[in-house]
């Protein structure tokens, strides 16, 4: 039988999820091998330098490089608090002295008698690592981190901005070919991943800041609406670092499109549970896709782990998406696939495929235009 290896986005019911959850330098890990953890719970922490503030002292002060060090207040290693005295000079018999107050919290870490200049070193910047998801510690990495096992259902986005939250899930709209709009969203949906079954308006996305919700989870998005809520054009980069007040996961592409039926009922199943997400997306690239993980309570045990990037063969009656104009978000089955190039409308040859669309319609479309939706 004919198939071929295409990138693709996972939707899986119940699989073995893994997640390295790492420092970004040396630091202490408080939890052990086989340790229950849950989402919130932190696993490492560490402190980071604080900043450094660099001062003109002797430019402040009114005096020479040299007399820096004898009008210090403190020396090097003592700490000082922001507004007490760091320096005074001698002035004149005793009269006319300057003093300079500092200007921050922190710690004197150098001070020069040639270039006059002081450094203060802030205080230092504490760096915490959660679980991300309840689960089991499978790995303790020395001084870096956990790595976290759980069975759970994972399901992959097409795009997203926001990094991790969690939140119970909540269905919002009745059916995924539903709009996402600010009507559906009431106070009780504070602190929740709520899903929406097809576009998610901006209003909403502003509704929902206000009302204090964790992620929003929509088929799709319009464009215009993407730039007004980051107030700005989003190029080519890795998301996931935005400020917005949310995390906004994206299940099938830009426009008017319903969120598939299997996702949008396998989240439906899944609603009340505990849920974490995180929006990180490689644009285009396709290295890193939205996550959506729900830690299921199962005593069966998935034999198939999660991978962050979906992937896999290519067959007859694989479930594809088409991911190109003039198909683009259209969910089918792929009913056939040539062995040899064909010519296509611009002139091109490529190697293409036959997709029998939901809607009955059955294109040929390039092997490129497409991706895997992972079955359940």
């Amino acid at each position: 039988m004919a198939h071929a290896y295409t990138p693709g986005l996972q939707i899986k019911e119940q699989i073995r999820y893994r997640v390295r959850r790492v420092l970004p330098i040396s630091g202490d890990v408080i939890v052990k091998q086989g340790d229950q953890v849950q989402d919130n719970q932190i696993v490492a922490r560490t402190e980071q330098p604080g900043n450094i503030y660099p001062v003109n002292l002797a430019n402040q002060l009114g005096v020479s490089p040299s007399e820096v060090p004898e009008a210090m207040s403190v020396q090097i290693g003592e700490s000082i608090q922001e507004g007490d005295q760091l320096a005074i000079s001698k002035g004149i018999f005793g009269f006319f002295r300057n003093t300079y107050a500092s200007p921050t919290t922190g710690t004197i870490e150098s001070m020069s008698d040639i270039t006059g200049q002081v450094i203060i070193r802030g205080a230092p910047i504490p760096i915490e690592v959660n679980a991300f998801v309840s689960g089991t510690v499978a790995e303790v990495l020395p001084n870096e981190g956990v790595v976290v096992e759980t069975e759970a259902a994972f399901l992959q986005g097409i795009f997203g901005i926001g990094g991790e939250t969690h939140g119970p899930l909540r269905i919002i709209t009745p059916s995924p070919e539903e709009d996402l709009t600010p009507d559906r969203l009431t106070t009780e949906h504070a602190g929740a991943v709520v899903v929406g079954g097809c576009r998610i308006h901006g209003e909403t996305v502003e509704r929902a800041k206000e009302i204090g919700v964790a992620a929003i989870i929509g088929g799709g998005i319009d464009d215009q609406n993407l730039r007004d809520i980051l107030g700005y054009d989003l190029g080519v980069a890795i998301t996931g670092t935005e400020e917005i007040g949310l995390t906004l996961i994206i299940t099938e592409g830009f426009g008017q499109i319903a969120m598939a039926k299997r996702t949008f009922e396998l989240l439906k199943s899944l609603e009340g549970k505990p849920t974490s997400v995180n929006g990180a997306t490689q644009i285009r690239a396709g290295v890193l896709r939205p996550e959506i993980v729900v830690a299921l309570e199962s005593s069966t045990s998935a034999t198939e782990t999660a991978q962050k990037v979906g992937g896999g063969v290519l067959e007859v009656g694989s479930h594809v998406r088409l991911i190109r104009d003039p198909y683009f978000g259209i969910l089918g089955t792929v009913a056939e696939l040539p062995t040899e190039p064909q010519v296509l409308e611009s002139g091109s040859k490529a190697r293409v495929l036959a997709v029998e669309c939901e809607d009955g319609q059955r294109v040929i479309v390039p092997r490129a235009n497409v991706e895997l939706v992972g079955d359940q």
